[in-house]
């Protein structure tokens, strides 16, 4: 049976917009106006259909308005919601996001006075036309970032529901790999699974699907006995992902060098759930980790340790060299220790999710690790 279907908290949403509008009162900007899928729907709760377009203001007052296509949103934690047709004649308008910024600015009252904040990875180039001072913009984005980091419990619903998605592909995984398989039936059957349990179609599905490969999409290629097949599988249910990754030995008789390989990236999971807290250095735990891999094999180990994962399959906290990020109360994080050489037929990479608690982590993926 299908689970209920979720939706982001209306009040939830409200405490999300008030961290929003305290980065407004510090910064002197009078309003947010933003426009990506992920930050409209982290602060209302509306989520737009892929192909249309919508905009959303947030005062330093707290008023929050909302411009959706076509209807009213069933769920939306808005003061005032007005509506825009994205569509003529059920075809798609191509001016989606100049209509949008125009049904907003009218709900505001035209000109806007003073400083506006808004993304500027996303353009907003079509505000430009309701500002009446020159220079009155400033970027949110690395606010946005970093405020987003923190879950809420809704969230949290989210994230789990697009485990359990995660953990159904897996166990499928485990039933029908085997030699003669193709990578591409593998990956039908597991999209196939997992947006049974979602119920409906899912916003992503996951990176890597191949065998014998450090990764990569699936191909119309036979798994063969031996070797190790690396699944990556990242469903986003309603936007939220999960992130994680197995490696499943294709006959289910590893090598004994499979399994050394298995037991050192093993060890770096263990060593990550006992050192992460608030406060810890995300580039140290890297390097920390990297040493521990080296001893197996130098080199063998080059890419990140993880990352974060929300409303994004990639954010903050980076587990990764370049940043200089350090774990928050509140951060969901992926750890993907991984080890690839041809001895090992050609790889083994094993992630698991958390949740950054008070005291440590919580993990959030608790299915089986085996080859």
């Amino acid at each position: 049976m299908t689970a209920e279907a979720l939706n982001l908290s209306p009040q939830l949403c409200r405490v999300r917009q008030k961290r929003v509008q305290k980065w407004l009162v510090k910064q002197s900007v009078d309003r947010v106006i933003l426009v990506s899928h992920e930050n409209i729907q982290y602060l209302t709760g509306c989520r737009p259909h892929r192909l249309m377009q919508a905009a959303v203001c947030l005062d330093v007052e707290g008023n929050c308005t909302l411009a959706a296509p076509n209807d009213q949103p069933d769920v939306a934690a808005a003061d005032e919601i007005v509506t825009f047709p994205a569509q003529w004649h059920c075809t798609l308008r191509q001016d989606q996001a100049e209509t949008a910024m125009a049904a907003l600015a009218g709900a505001l009252g035209g000109k806007l006075l003073g400083r506006t904040a808004v993304e500027y990875s996303v353009g907003g180039h079509h505000l430009s036309a309701y500002i009446t001072v020159p220079g009155a913009i400033v970027d949110i984005d690395r606010a946005m970032w970093q405020i987003r980091r923190r879950k809420e419990d809704d969230e949290l619903a989210m994230i789990r529901r697009a485990s359990e998605c995660t953990e159904a592909m897996y166990v499928r995984a485990r039933k029908i790999i085997q030699p003669g398989i193709s990578e591409l039936e593998v990956f039908n059957q597991l999209q196939s699974i997992a947006v049974h349990v979602a119920g409906e179609p899912l916003t992503a599905l996951g990176n890597d699907f191949q065998c014998n490969s450090p990764g990569g999409p699936p191909r119309d290629r036979m798994a063969q006995d031996g070797e190790l097949f690396i699944l990556d599988l990242g469903p986003a249910y309603r936007g939220y992902y999960a992130d994680n990754c197995r490696t499943i030995a294709v006959n289910r008789h590893p090598t004994d060098e499979q399994l050394r390989g298995w037991q050192a990236v093993v060890a770096v999971l263990e060593m990550v759930e006992v050192t992460v807290k608030p406060g810890v250095s995300c580039r140290v735990l890297f390097e920390t980790a990297k040493t521990m891999l080296d001893d197996y094999c130098p080199g063998a180990f080059f890419h990140h340790l993880g990352h974060g994962f929300g409303l994004s399959p990639h954010e903050a906290p980076h587990l990764n060299p370049n940043w200089e990020d350090t774990f928050q109360e509140g951060d969901c994080f992926t750890a993907e220790p991984g080890l690839y050489t041809e001895e090992l037929k050609a790889g083994i990479r094993l992630e698991q999710n958390y949740r950054v608690t008070s005291t440590g982590v919580e993990r959030l993926t608790n299915f089986s690790l085996e080859l």
